[in-house]
């Protein structure tokens, strides 16, 4: 026979099992899903996502983890022709000055990412038309930690990147036929 003491404090072990099932289990109820992986309308893809910027490297390499093949260019006539075509009309990173001092003290950059594309058919048919992403942060700037607020920079430079990249998936992942 348990104590009254022990009693209590299985009672409260279940109970608070209790209280931290029933948010998981209402959440199945209510058609939560996780994120899964984007479902495209396309199995090949060409686009020019050379080496040269980081944004096209994350890119490609998210594209081919999705399961589309990325091809460099227009594939020869006895190839398989390629079902979509990604043109990349612009990659630009971009750094302004926001906030100074009366002494033109630079205290605050804004920092831009700006991406441009279409997606269209090897026979010129538009799916998605030019569309533009552009994302911004500010970042505070002092003299005395210039190194470590260079970091900084390319740290958020990163984060907008793997943001640009997510946004560009899901709007290709929108696109339901050809």
């Amino acid at each position: 026979m348990l104590s009254r003491r022990a009693w209590v404090v299985q009672w409260g072990r279940v109970l608070g099992a209790g209280a931290l099932a029933a948010p998981v289990l209402s959440l199945g109820g209510c058609g939560f899903q996780l994120r899964q992986a984007p479902q495209f309308a396309f199995r090949t893809l060409v686009a020019p996502l050379g080496d040269g910027s980081p944004l096209r490297r994350e890119l490609r390499t998210a594209l081919s983890s999705a399961g589309v093949a990325v091809l460099d260019g227009l594939p020869t006539p006895p190839a398989a022709p390629a079902d979509v075509v990604l043109d990349i009309l612009a990659d630009q990173r971009e750094k302004s000055v926001v906030g100074s001092t009366a002494a033109g003290q630079v205290r605050e950059f804004q920092l831009r990412q700006r991406f441009r594309f279409r997606l269209r058919t090897p026979n010129g048919k538009e799916l998605i038309a030019d569309s533009e992403i552009l994302l911004q942060r500010d970042i505070s700037y002092s003299e005395t930690i210039a190194l470590s607020k260079a970091e900084e920079e390319a740290e958020l430079y990163r984060d907008m990147q793997t943001d640009v990249v997510q946004q560009v998936l899901r709007r290709l992942a929108a696109l339901r036929s050809l």
